[in-house]
């Protein structure tokens, strides 16, 4: 019987060609299948996995529960894109026997994606498009200036980094604050650290969130946070969507408290084809596009086939848990 695996979420069809997925080293037998529709259901996923050895699921998509991997008795090995996972169950997992990996994940394509929704927002350029494409009006919105305006920034880490420097040659002033993110620390990237959460928010022309979701972060820009932006500033988050109260700002873009929103996260994914962010005004919104990317595709399955070879051979790399 071959080893069977199954790739999840394989929106655009390229798993199997972004990487060498050939038979492994150790001589057994592959059979890799490739799902291009999304699972949202818990017991139509259970189905489809049944006959599976292995699933490499991208990020944090698809759930993994006890309930999940209990009703996965052929499941051996778990493959996720990235070395962070907060939806797999690693003690049930564990308890079934089942091996956790993840892969490396680049910084740079979702500093790219950052900035390709800062600047499409600051010169409405899918509005501007739009309009020359279907006969509309020459020229219809004035643009924002990025040199000279504050961008401030939800943390600092490798993304917000690469993001505060991209800014810094724009000619932007740029400011940070984390609940743990020093002076001395923002120095070293050339950046001004924000007094608070409420001066940064307060005092930013540009906003972007580059944060993991935690407990502390979870909710962490509410009705009262949003509230504190100016009129004419612009919002983006590449990070999590959890972050944001979803409401609150569905609210503040539909009642022009803010000058628009650049999104790439969402409470649901994918969205489902009713959900008011694919419709609110002063929003550009993308499809989880940070991560999407030709080379870190090609670090994803590449990773991904080196850790089902690796656990074939009895020595399992980047484990998870």
């Amino acid at each position: 019987m071959p080893f069977r695996c199954a790739v999840l979420d394989d929106f655009q069809n390229v798993a199997t060609t972004l990487a060498d997925w050939s038979v492994p080293a150790s001589g057994e037998e592959m059979e890799v299948v490739s799902f291009t529709e999304h699972f949202g259901d818990e017991d139509v996923l259970a189905v489809a996995l049944a006959d599976f050895d292995c699933v490499v699921t991208l990020r944090e998509r698809v759930p993994f529960p006890a309930s999940l991997l209990d009703r996965l008795p052929r499941l051996r090995l778990l493959i996720a894109s990235g070395m962070r996972n907060s939806v797999i169950d690693y003690a049930a997992a564990k308890a079934n026997g089942v091996t956790v990996c993840g892969t490396e994940s680049s910084s740079t394509p979702p500093v790219e994606l950052t900035w390709a929704l800062l600047l499409g927002l600051a010169r409405g350029l899918v509005q501007e498009s739009t309009a020359l494409r279907e006969g509309g009006p020459w020229q219809s919105t004035v643009g924002a200036d990025l040199h000279g305006r504050r961008l401030g920034l939800l943390g600092l880490g490798k993304i917000g980094t690469l993001v505060a420097r991209v800014g810094l040659a724009f000619g932007m002033e740029v400011s940070a604050w984390s609940q743990n993110l020093t002076a001395g620390r923002a120095a070293e990237v050339g950046v001004r650290l924000a007094a608070s959460k409420e001066e940064l928010l307060a005092g930013s022309d540009f906003v972007s969130i580059h944060l993991a979701l935690s407990d502390r972060t979870r909710g962490l820009l509410g009705p009262a946070e949003l509230a504190l932006l100016k009129p004419t500033a612009y919002l983006v988050n590449t990070s999590r969507a959890a972050i944001v109260d979803q409401d609150a700002l569905l609210a503040a873009l539909r009642e022009g408290r803010i000058a628009g929103a650049g999104v790439d996260v969402f409470d649901v994914e994918p969205l489902p084809a009713d959900h008011p962010m694919r419709t609110t005004p002063r929003l550009l919104a993308t499809p989880h596009l940070g991560y999407v990317s030709r080379a870190n595709y090609e670090r994803y399955y590449g990773q991904a086939v080196e850790g089902i070879r690796a656990y074939l051979a009895g020595a399992s790399v980047r484990v998870l848990g």
